[in-house]
């Protein structure tokens, strides 16, 4: 197996205590209007730590800041993501705390699949796939194993929730 691109820096510990009752209120409705009205200081603390820190940190989840270039406004638009990881390759989930519209940032991808993740103080291209059946739902069922939300988020929509494979450029 090839080694991965991509630095495992998270700290904190997955065997913390915060661990389950942070997953646990992630999943209910306040947690997810919580954890987005988090995201920006998440996205500020993530670039200004190069990828290092981020407020899930204690909890030891993977976060990359992922920079896709704006459909509409060809600007760069970052934002943070839990990702799932397989040989050289990682996972991200359009799950958008399983509101019904998909977030911006999958569909920016769509329009345009190159794009920047930020991790461990380092930036590297990726190229993103979006994921066909059965690879979508078995890492969709990766991540929800990781963090057990993604299953209460497929319950709160009728949408497909987008999968991507990013693959270093």
């Amino acid at each position: 197996m090839a080694e991965s691109p991509f630095p495992d820096v998270r700290w904190g510990s997955e065997n913390s205590f915060l661990r389950e009752p942070a997953a646990a209120f992630a999943a209910t409705r306040p947690g997810s209007w919580v954890i987005r009205k988090l995201a920006g200081v998440d996205r500020r603390l993530l670039e200004k730590s190069g990828g290092r820190f981020t407020v899930l940190g204690p909890i030891a989840a993977p976060v990359v800041l992922l920079t896709t270039t704006g459909r509409k406004s060809g600007k760069p638009r970052t934002s943070p993501l839990l990702y799932y990881r397989e040989g050289a390759r990682i996972y991200v989930v359009g799950s958008n705390f399983g509101q019904e519209r998909h977030p911006a940032w999958s569909a920016n991808l769509l329009a345009e699949p190159h794009a920047t993740v930020t991790i461990g103080g380092k930036a590297i291209p990726v190229t993103a796939t979006l994921l066909t059946e059965p690879e979508r739902t078995r890492i969709y069922r990766e991540f929800d194993a990781m963090v057990r939300v993604y299953g209460v988020y497929e319950t709160r929509t009728d949408r497909n929730m987008r999968v991507f494979a990013l693959t270093a450029t």
